[in-house]
C-alpha cells in the first residue's frame, strides 16, 4: 500500500488555520478521500492532557521555556508514534494543525531556545518524520491578533497571550523556514477573504498531489 500524504498548517495567531483545515476536510469528504484530521499539541489521549497544561494560563503561568519545549516534544512523540505514522502507513492523508515547525518558531525563535537544541529535540520527537507539504498562512501580526481577540472574546489561552513582539518573531521564523525549504513550504496570504485564501490552498494541494 502506498504511503499516505502528510500535510501540516502553520501560522501565527488568528491566521485562519482552523477554518481552512475544516474546509479542506470537507473537500476530501466530498471526494471520498480517506484522511485523518489532528492537531498539536494533542491528537492522542496523553497529548490532549499535555495540551491542557501548555495552554492553561493558570497551570502554566510559571512554566520555563525548557519545560515548555519538552512538553511539546513529549506530546509530539506520542502523536507521531500512535496516530500520524499508522495513518500514513494505511495510505491516508494526515492533516495536522501545527507540527514541529511551530516549535522552531514559537519555542526556538520567540522563546530564544538555540537552534541546535530545537532541531535535535524536533528530530528526536518525530523520528525524522517531515510533512510532505507545509502551508504557512501568513498575516500581519496586528491583524491576526485582532482576529484572535474577536474569536476568543478576550479569553485567549496561554500561548495566545504573549506580547506582539513575540508573534513578530514567530512570523519571521516561519517565513525564514519557508525560504530554507521551498520544496516543502507554501506561503499563503490569509489576510483576504476566506474563500479566496482557501482557493489558493486547494490549488497548491491539487497541483502537488493530484487529489
Amino acid at each position: 500500500m502506498p504511503r499516505g500524504i502528510f500535510i501540516t498548517f502553520e501560522g501565527g495567531e488568528g491566521c485562519g488555520k482552523s477554518s481552512h483545515i475544516k474546509a479542506l476536510a470537507k473537500y476530501f469528504d466530498d471526494k471520498n478521500i480517506p484522511y485523518v484530521l489532528t492537531r498539536e499539541p494533542g491528537g492522542t489521549r496523553l497529548g490532549e492532557k499535555i495540551r491542557e497544561l501548555l495552554l492553561s494560563r493558570e497551570d502554566g503561568a510559571e512554566m520555563s521555556a525548557r519545560s515548555e519545549i519538552l512538553l511539546f516534544e513529549a506530546a509530539r512523540a506520542e502523536h507521531v508514534e500512535h496516530l500520524i505514522k499508522p495513518a500514513l502507513n494505511d495510505g491516508k492523508i494526515v492533516i495536522c494543525d501545527r507540527f514541529a515547525d511551530s516549535t522552531t518558531a514559537y519555542q526556538g525563535a520567540a522563546r530564544m531556545i538555540d537552534a541546535q537544541s530545537t532541531s535535535l529535540l524536533n528530530s528526536f520527537a518525530t523520528g525524522g518524520l517531515k510533512p510532505d507539504l507545509t502551508i504557512v498562512l501568513d498575516i500581519p501580526v496586528i491583524e491576526g491578533l485582532a482576529r484572535a481577540k474577536s474569536r476568543d472574546r478576550g479569553a485567549s489561552d496561554r500561548m495566545g497571550s504573549q506580547k506582539s513582539e513575540f508573534y513578530e518573531k514567530v512570523r519571521r521564523s516561519f517565513l525564514e523556514l519557508a525560504k530554507l525549504e521551498p520544496e516543502r513550504f507554501a506561503i499563503v496570504d490569509s489576510s483576504g477573504e476566506k474563500s479566496e485564501t482557501f482557493a489558493k490552498i486547494l490549488s497548491i494541494i491539487k497541483n502537488k498531489f493530484n487529489v
